[in-house]
């Protein structure tokens, strides 16, 4: 995402330091150092697009944020993304013929919370923070968030989870920490 930022940005007609670009390059790497251990079995290229599409898209939100009259309250911001993103998740369900098979009755109370946690935190807090922060910092900046949400996963699974880390899981943590302080130190 912080790489199609700089993309958009450019076709935009704004220009990146070096600096931030390298950051952004080095933390990409260090994502492919730290999801290198993950690399088995075959790639769907469909998940793949989907995935590419998804953030060129965040991406293109992010841009045009900086340039539409956007809402004063962050919430009010998240609430009309969330309905956007919900509508077209549910338009591409239905074309997937995913609600056919499902029965309410079959999910698990845990999952249930898991959902309504993901719900709280990880759409209105977070979308919420995101807005306010594309209001008053960089947005190459905002980006790096991208880069720094796996590192974090993978420490809370060590810490939580007992999960091993590996050379490559460190070093990939390294790297993206590097990049982010070198777009950090260039955008602040």
């Amino acid at each position: 995402m912080p790489l199609w930022v700089v993309v958009v940005r450019r076709f935009a007609g704004q220009r990146t330091p070096r600096s931030t670009l390298g950051g952004v390059l080095l933390g990409l790497l260090g994502l492919l150092v730290l999801s290198s251990p993950g690399f088995t079995g075959a790639v769907r290229p469909t998940g793949l697009v989907a995935l590419l599409t998804g953030s060129l898209l965040w991406a293109c939100g992010s841009v045009l944020a900086g340039r539409l009259p956007m809402p004063a309250n962050p919430l009010t911001a998240s609430a009309y993304e969330m309905l956007a993103g919900g509508a077209g998740a549910l338009l591409f369900a239905v074309v997937r013929h995913e609600p056919n098979g499902f029965d309410p009755a079959r999910v698990s109370a845990g999952s249930w919370a898991g959902l309504a946690y993901l719900v709280v935190f990880g759409s209105l807090v977070a979308f919420s923070a995101y807005a306010w922060l594309l209001q008053r910092a960089p947005l190459p900046l905002v980006a790096t968030y991208a880069y720094v949400n796996p590192v974090v996963a993978v420490l809370l699974g060590w810490l939580v989870l007992a999960e091993s880390l590996t050379w490559a899981i460190v070093l990939g943590g390294g790297i993206v920490v590097a990049g982010v302080c070198l777009v950090v130190r260039t955008e602040r």
